[in-house]
């Protein structure tokens, strides 16, 4: 039997990547940030002066990147770019491409592509509704917007993030509207996702309960 897919979903703070690495660590699956793959177009986007709402340009710029995954390292055209995508002007960047259709349907393809063996663990936005609408496990982390802002300001691979907790605050505001909103995938959960709120909580804990739930649906299938 190939090993299931994990889809981990949620908004920006709420603890996807920590947990969704160490749910792959623990069962040796393959972890993938699929957001990274958004920051990478929008840092290409940046470089090659292409407007971020010319869909056409970005779509393009999309299909002719070769974009690597591996852990946290990101490569793009063999360029390592894991520190130059976790800025604030990258956060603004990956938030407009994300709305493209078309350059959504470029990156899905390839996600899905990665999927093909199973033993994965991809986090994201859409990653139980539209990426993976059959994989066995939909978790769906959400947490207070304090807790998820204070959590970003103190997250140590946002280096350049926003110094003030209200400019915090206010950028993951506008990076929740305008994914909650936009035509393309817009974030939401599942609706045979497990939601697991991680406000006041421990990464262990949340990792332990996370890991009880894939367990029980691992004997399930």
């Amino acid at each position: 039997m190939t090993p299931p897919i994990i889809a981990i979903d949620g908004p920006s703070g709420a603890g996807k990547g920590t947990v969704a690495r160490a749910i792959a660590r623990e069962l040796g699956y393959r972890y993938v940030d699929s957001g990274a793959m958004y920051r990478a177009i929008g840092w290409k986007a940046l470089q090659a002066h292409v407007a971020m709402d010319d869909e056409e340009g970005v779509a393009k710029l999309a299909e002719q990147s070769q974009i690597e995954l591996e852990g946290a390292t990101v490569c793009v055209d063999g360029v390592d770019i894991t520190r130059a995508i976790r800025t604030p002007e990258i956060d603004q960047a990956a938030a407009a491409v994300a709305k493209l259709p078309r350059v959504r349907a470029v990156l899905v393809e390839r996600q899905r592509q990665l999927g093909q063996g199973g033993a994965l663990v991809m986090e994201g936005r859409d990653i139980g509704t539209v990426v993976f609408p059959d994989a066995p496990v939909k978790i769906y982390l959400d947490a207070e917007p304090e807790e998820r802002a204070r959590r970003r300001a103190t997250d140590l691979t946002h280096s350049s993030s926003p110094t003030t907790m209200a400019e915090v605050v206010s950028a993951l505001a506008a990076r929740d509207l305008i994914d909650r909103t936009r035509s393309a995938s817009p974030l939401h959960a599942a609706a045979d996702a497990v939601r697991v709120d991680t406000t006041h909580r421990s990464i262990e804990e949340v990792v332990s309960e996370v890991l009880r739930l894939v367990r029980g649906r691992q004997r399930s299938l």
